[in-house]
Parts: structure tokens; sequence; C-alpha cells
């Protein structure tokens, strides 16, 4: 055998600029993707509770939505109880209390941009109010004191929420590593969903005792927040075994195309949902990353908040991609049944000597 043939040929000019675009239109969509969210966001549609008497909470509501149009999506709140429920359930991200003692209700653990906003209202309120008292004959030099009230604070661990939110991205590839690894290291369906369970479990509790007991990211109930670590990782391996079982190693893409390109940009863990362009906030919510980082934040800072729409958005994902597997398997093990029938039929014996062969002897 000579060189020239084990050498491969020269590839094509044509392949080589092919290749080229190819790969700039991949890192073209990277880009977009990850940057689309944050040059898109806006301030816009903040829910926020009032609380005090009509006449003053209409007039804060018209100066607010004068200065800053679209900002605020105002909630009237009976009182101040009212209001600080409305945080504590997360239908409000802060609140203005209006009457003999004004205050703004803040929440840096829900939102520590829209706290830091919250907070920057306060002196426009007390300028405001403090010349409608003088409009109204109060003596010279009387002002009004607004007090900031951060209700639901985040811990002095993470003071500034960064370690919560950073927590979003390493669990999306976490999840998107235990699928690829099983689908390309492990061979069969239920041996590869008996690897990632495994691997979540085991995953849910080490990456809860680091965030939480190690970094202090995490608050409240440990294994509350291992479990919902856990069921994000499952979440998103079981949908790359799921679908690699039905239709081969092109399934392992559906990792890196649908959790790290569409639904982590979505996923709001960096910034409030409503600062996305609408509805994508909302659809973000639909998938893994999106559920898992809500479902984080709401466990560590808002007990009284309701966590069953995450817990049903990452049960469904994993339902989802174990039910392919269980096709996949099956389809499986009627193709090895198949393979096993054709092997086992009895073949004829060939001659043990050609026809050819046979004639030239009797001659």
């Amino acid at each position: 055998m000579s060189i020239d043939r084990l050498t491969p040929p020269p590839t094509p000019w044509k392949r080589i600029v092919g290749v080229g675009l190819v790969l700039a239109v991949l890192v073209s969509i990277v880009v977009l993707a990850f940057s689309w969210p944050t040059v898109t966001s806006s301030v816009r549609g903040v829910p926020l509770s009032i609380a005090g008497p009509a006449a003053a909470v209409t007039q804060v509501e018209s100066a607010l939505t004068a200065a800053a149009p679209d900002t605020f999506a105002f909630a009237e709140a009976s009182d101040r109880a009212e209001a600080v429920s409305r945080i504590e359930h997360r239908e409000a991200y802060g609140a203005i209390v209006l009457g003999a003692d004004p205050e703004v209700l803040t929440s840096s653990a829900a939102s520590p941009i829209v706290s830091q906003l919250l907070t920057g209202l306060a002196p426009r309120l007390q300028a405001q109010l403090t010349a409608a008292l003088a409009a109204a004959g109060a003596p010279a030099g009387q002002a009004v004191t607004v007090a900031v009230t951060d209700v639901v604070p985040l811990a002095a661990s993470d003071p500034r929420g960064v370690g919560l939110t950073a927590a979003a991205f390493p669990l999306t590839l976490g999840g998107m590593l235990g699928g690829i690894l099983a689908s390309t290291l492990i061979v069969g369906a239920w041996r590869r969903v008996v690897a990632i369970s495994v691997y979540v479990v085991v995953g849910g509790l080490a990456l809860g005792g680091i965030l939480q007991g190690w970094f202090g990211a995490l608050q409240g109930d440990y294994l509350a927040n291992s479990g919902a670590i856990a069921l994000t990782l499952l979440a998103v391996s079981a949908t790359i075994v799921g679908v690699s079982s039905l239709v081969g190693r092109a399934g392992i893409a559906v990792g890196p195309v649908l959790f790290l390109l569409i639904a982590n940009p979505l996923s709001a863990a960096t910034q409030p949902l409503e600062f996305l362009p609408a509805p994508w906030g909302a659809i973000g919510q639909w998938f893994p990353p999106g559920a898992g980082a809500t479902l984080l934040r709401d466990l560590s800072y808002f007990p009284s908040a309701s966590v069953l729409f995450p817990w049903l958005v990452l049960a469904g994902w994993a339902v989802l991609g174990l039910a392919l597997a269980l096709i996949g398997h099956f389809r499986e093990g009627v193709k090895v049944d198949f393979v096993n029938e054709v092997a086992a039929q009895p073949r004829p014996l060939p001659d043990a000597a050609p026809a050819h062969a046979r004639h030239a002897v009797a001659g």
C-alpha cells in the first residue's frame, strides 16, 4: 500500500468556504441569543401596589405615569398590611403607602434592580408630598419624611443577590451535561434513565450544599432547595436522553438549541421577566431554566408565594423526557427482537463444492 493512498485528499475550496460561512452563522446566532435579552430589555410593567387615601393615590399614580410612562403597573391596596402581603406573595415588587406616615416598601430579594428603582422614588415622593402640604397651608419649613423599608431583603451572605442569579446558568449546563454524556456513553434507554436519576439526586444534594451551605446563595430548607435543583437537572437531562433515544445522536442537539440558545435567554434569571419584550418573559417560565430560577428564588425568600407552577413545569419536562425514553426503549427492544429472529432462522448449508467443480470431477 502506497503512502499516497493513506493521505486524504485536500478539502475542496467550496467546502472550505461553506464551513466558514456556517461557522459565522452559528456564532452570530449564539451572540444574538445571549445579547438579545439585555439589548431589548427595558424597565416597564413593574407591578407596584399603592395604599392610602383615594385622592392621594390618584395624584401619585398620575405623577409617576407622567414622569415614567409604562414603567409601573399599579394595583391599589387597602392598607399597608395588604401591600406587604402582595410583596410576600410575589404579586408586586414593592409598594407606596400614603397617609400620615408615608413609606416606600421594596423587596431586594425579588429584584435588586427594582428595589433600587423604588428607593429612588422616595426623594421625589417626599418633595411632592411636601409641596402638596405647603399648598394646603402648612407652616413654612414643614417637610414630609418618606421612609424606605426593605420588606424581603437579601440575606447577609448574598447581599447583592449575585450567588442566586449566577446559579441559574450552571443548572442549565449541568442538565445538558448529564443528558449528553448519558446519551453518548451509555447504551440502552433505561440504563441512561438510571444514570441520570443517580446523577440528579447526587448532583442536587451536592449543589444544594455548595450553594446554600458554602456560598450562602440559597436560603430556607436545604432539602427543598436540593429537590428543586435535582428536578431542574432532571427536566433538562431527561429531555435530551428521551429525544436521543428516539432519533439517535442527532437528538442531543435539543440541549444546546432548545435550552441554551432559546430557553436560557428567556429565563429572566438576571432581571424581572417584565423587563423582557412581551410575551417572551412569560414564555420563558414554561421552560426548565426559567422555572428553576424562579422556584429557587421563591423557596429561598418567599415562603408565602405559590410555587405550584414552577414545580409543575419542571415535572412536566421531566415526565416528557422519561416518556420519550420509554418509547425509545420499546422501539429498541422491537429492533433487537427482529434481529434475533432473523438470526435464529435456519439457513441452507452451502454445497461442499461449486457446481462447475462438480461437473469437472464428473467429466
